[in-house]
């Protein structure tokens, strides 16, 4: 499930990461954000073009979410791939994944739509579920706001990853909206502390120690977790919802959840291609200097073409 060593550019690139510790408390994140937000801002100023971006808002359950909409570099309306930032439910935004974004949209041919959902510990469960099915249902239902054909896709990465998969669910169990494919990028889904890429890989970009810190700012409880739409894999089937490609990455502590999720798809007769990236680490497909990430991203993004493009 893993390769003998990490791929050396991905290797390079957390260790540049790890100068930055994730704080374990409320006061010491409100200033790792702040860093964060000026590192991303740095970061991207090199990143490719698109047809065109557009910064808006689309309407919320509690009020309105910032969005991204990402076009490809075409005339037309186009297929729309809704997108979920990872970040563990409390980190991350459309900042930190616009590079993973702009490639998605010029690799897929769809226009992308990135969506700021609420983030804990501000906003614990289900704060973060709620937006990301209203946008997908405010994507379904108002094509002609996004030039868009009506086709979507779900796509998220981590956490993102989890929220795509769940809003998938939902939409399979309250009958819609479509969704036509669901891509989970090392999704925190079906997580467990003695499963083996856990014990093996904790500290390898994320610790044992933050998995549970993130749990205890987003799920608050040890009930909520094993909510179905909080991690899907708790669902009793998840026979209706979309095609599915699933990725995870050998050294990652999420590898065997996302594994398990998968194999839960396949055995509720869901088409589902899975890949398994055994040189990779948790997050590799945000990494810009690592050409394993490019080549991944180009693969998903076919499948999701293939999915809605070609359709």
């Amino acid at each position: 499930m893993h390769a003998d060593e990490i791929d050396p550019q991905a290797k390079a690139a957390i260790e540049r990461q790890n100068q930055f510790a994730l704080p374990h408390s409320h006061r010491g994140l409100k200033l790792f954000r702040l860093v964060s937000r000026a590192t991303m801002l740095i970061q991207n100023r090199n990143n490719p073009s698109v047809g065109a971006i557009i910064d808006r808002t689309i309407p919320g359950p509690t009020g309105d979410l910032n969005a991204r909409l990402y076009l490809p570099d075409a005339d037309g309306s186009f297929p729309t791939v809704v997108f979920f930032h990872g970040g563990g439910f409390v980190l991350g935004s459309i900042g930190t994944h616009d590079w993973l974004c702009r490639h998605l949209t010029r690799e897929s041919g769809c226009a992308v739509l990135s969506v700021e959902y609420r983030l804990a510990p501000e906003h614990p469960f289900p704060a973060a579920v709620e937006d990301a099915y209203a946008a997908t249902k405010w994507t379904a239902t108002n094509p002609d706001a996004i030039n868009g054909t009506g086709d979507i896709a779900v796509v998220g990465d981590s956490a993102g990853g989890n929220l795509a998969g769940v809003v998938a669910l939902m939409a399979a169990e309250r009958n819609g909206p479509t969704i036509s494919h669901q891509t989970l990028l090392y999704p925190a889904v079906g997580i467990e502390k003695d499963q083996p890429s856990v014990q093996e890989h904790s500290g390898i970009v994320i610790s044992e120690a933050d998995m549970k810190w993130f749990d205890g700012c987003y799920y608050e409880s040890e009930i909520h977790k094993r909510n179905p739409y909080a991690d899907p894999i708790h669902a009793e089937s998840v026979s209706g919802v979309a095609p599915a490609t699933v990725v995870t990455a050998g050294f990652d502590p999420l590898r065997d959840g996302g594994k398990a999720y998968a194999g839960k798809l396949v055995h509720d007769g869901v088409p589902t291609h899975y890949e398994n990236y055994e040189e990779m680490v948790h997050g590799f497909m945000t990494l810009r200097d690592v050409d394993r990430a490019h080549e991944a991203i180009t693969d998903v993004a076919n499948d999701i073409a293939d999915a809605l493009v070609d359709d």
